[in-house]
């Protein structure tokens, strides 16, 4: 039976689209037929950080209106033959969609035998966001270490208990799984960023995993590749860790607490200059 899963969160800018491409991209590696859909109607990104923008013809709203069939509009993955995108419009708003069409691309995509429905969130607490997570059965909440981005997860966590088909049909709730992104432990031991202690006691869920700060994201959406294809990154590994615990396997969490030099490493690492020397 297929999981829809909703990659979500209050604030714009966290990461949500670039988690949304890694966990399916991840899921797909790991042998599952999975597809991943841009609900941000009027911006479109997932297709870019994806790479297949250009393969773009028929989107989202074109099946919800009947303009095109499921077929027609899912476009397959080049480099993972279990990974599919769906497309946003850049040419709708956001109202071009309704939870009743929504539902019937769900229910279409479980007939296809898709086993995992990524479905990337626009940001805020609007129609769109509503509209993403309604049909989720479990949710990736993507926060970044500071005080507003979490507050405003917290609230997202409100509206999935209680503005969902599950919440609506008295069903078991959503399951909610934490990812920080942007994580730096240094950063955080010198309080410049929330520590993930912190973050775990505002929000109370489960920690899925914590992306460290790195260039190869900025690197690997820029050319439209999903970072967790960067195994090699820190980034990347992070992002299949997370997969792999959100498969319910055991992973240490790596990238929490700074790495501790040993004494060849310090001896041998170069001395840093003096910012004030002529």
């Amino acid at each position: 039976m297929a999981k829809v899963i909703v990659v979500t969160s209050g604030k714009g800018g966290v990461g949500k689209t670039t988690s949304s491409a890694s966990v399916a991209a991840g899921l797909a590696m790991q042998g599952y037929k999975t597809v991943a859909i841009d609900f941000d109607v009027g911006l479109r990104n997932l297709d870019l950080v994806m790479g297949c923008e250009r393969r773009v013809v028929y989107d989202l709203v074109n099946v919800v209106k009947g303009e095109a069939t499921l077929r027609q509009a899912l476009i397959g993955d080049k480099r993972q033959e279990k990974l599919h995108v769906l497309p946003a419009s850049q040419t709708r708003d956001k109202d071009a969609l309704d939870f009743e069409g929504v539902g019937r691309v769900m229910q279409e995509l479980v007939d296809m035998g898709f086993d995992y429905i990524i479905c990337d969130s626009p940001a805020g607490i609007e129609k769109g966001a509503q509209l993403a997570m309604y049909y989720a059965d479990e949710a990736i909440i993507v926060t970044n270490p500071e005080v507003s981005s979490v507050r405003d997860s917290d609230r997202i966590v409100g509206l999935l208990d209680a503005k969902t088909r599950r919440a609506k049909e008295g069903l078991d709730p959503i399951k909610c799984h934490l990812l920080v992104s942007r994580y730096n432990p240094q950063r955080a031991e010198r309080g410049e960023m929330l520590s993930i202690d912190d973050i775990l006691e505002l929000l109370g869920i489960e920690l899925l995993g914590a992306i460290p700060e790195s260039q190869s994201v900025l690197n690997a959406s820029n050319q439209g590749i999903p970072v967790v294809l960067e195994q090699e990154s820190d980034a990347g590994a992070a992002y299949m860790d997370a997969v792999k615990r959100f498969l319910g396997e055991e992973q240490p969490h790596r990238f929490l607490e700074v790495e501790k030099k040993g004494f060849f490493s310090r001896l041998f690492s170069p001395t840093p200059r003096n910012a004030y020397a002529g």
